[in-house]
């Protein structure tokens, strides 16, 4: 029992410290292993009892977070984050009326509570009350600006209400707090080819490339970026001229390249795991994708497809790892 124990707290300690969800294992070794054994784990078990509590309602084992809160309400009476704890229970059983009451009450004795905003923001985002929702965010962020989390909580609440223009200004809010990170840059390219306009669809095309230049392994950044150069080459806009719309076509050649590639990559080993008779029908699956990516790019703008040379449909050259300079 005391090796079972001693590893439990150890998962348990690294499951914590490596910020992992896994609720369930977490609730299933405090039951089965450590919570009979509490009086021998010092002051490391308070911060256990809330690790469970977390992960207790995060599953709906609603008697092991309250187990925990019990605890915990004796240990600090007088906590906000006991308070916050209380309200979180609450929203566990949909009291949200109850648990929003709280959460007011300890903003107005707070301004700085951060986490008590955050979880007013999910109460009311779980009740449906977007504009709300919208609102109280925005309020927040004008206090804390450099919450990231925040920020791509409000431009899902604002892409939800096809709000695009102020999705898009929270993803560039984003993008300049961490110009590196390569799904910052499909995000905001996915809203902008969703607006749909030429200007917006150019964007699109150049944000999908930058993120593809960030993490070449971003196949949603590469089929974007296939989709978005293929719109802009077969624009008739009168802004779009013919070297641009060439260029595009150029870009939307070499993106299918590289799905083909990689779906060929794809087949290959999975060949090495299968049967002779699976690996045939895999091979074939990824040709076929591979073949539809090229003719999506061939026919993006056939004018120009035809009368570039280094189209690849050459097939023997090796597409490069990067996308061309835009």
């Amino acid at each position: 029992m005391d090796l079972g124990f001693q590893k439990a707290c150890a998962e348990l300690k690294r499951i914590r410290e490596e910020g992992v969800r896994d609720s369930e294992r977490v609730v299933d070794l405090w039951c089965d292993c450590v919570s009979r054994y509490t009086n021998r784990l010092g002051d490391e078990k308070w911060a256990l009892y809330e690790q469970v509590f977390i992960s207790a309602l995060d599953c709906g084992r609603l008697e092991a977070a309250d187990a925990c809160l019990v605890q915990l309400s004796r240990q600090f009476p007088n906590s906000q984050r006991i308070r916050r704890y209380e309200a979180m229970r609450l929203e566990a059983e949909d009291n949200l009326d109850a648990a929003t009451e709280i959460y007011k009450k300890m903003y107005e004795t707070d301004k700085l509570d951060s986490l008590s905003r955050k979880r007013l923001v999910a109460v009311l985002k779980a009740r449906g009350r977007s504009v709300e929702a919208i609102k109280e965010l925005t309020s927040y962020l004008k206090d804390f600006c450099t919450d990231f989390e925040a920020w791509l909580e409000l431009s899902e609440l604002y892409l939800n209400e096809c709000d695009y223009k102020k999705a898009a200004f929270c993803m560039e809010e984003l993008i300049l707090s961490n110009p590196h990170h390569h799904l910052y840059h499909q995000r905001y390219a996915e809203i902008k080819y969703t607006e749909g306009t030429t200007e917006s669809m150019e964007l699109a095309k150049s944000y999908f490339a930058q993120a593809v230049r960030l993490n070449p392994n971003n196949m949603r950044a590469l089929f974007g970026l296939l989709l978005a150069a293929g719109n802009c080459a077969s624009s008739t806009n009168k802004s779009s001229t013919s070297a641009s719309r060439r260029e595009s076509a150029r870009l939307a050649q070499w993106a299918a390249a590289q799905v083909a590639e990689r779906y060929r990559a794809a087949g290959s080993k999975a060949a090495k795991f299968t049967t002779s008779n699976s690996s045939n029908s895999s091979d074939a699956a990824s040709s076929d994708v591979a073949t539809l990516a090229l003719q999506l790019s061939l026919c993006c703008s056939p004018t120009a497809a035809a009368g570039d040379a280094s189209s690849p449909s050459q097939g023997q050259q090796q597409p490069a790892s990067n996308p061309p300079m835009l």
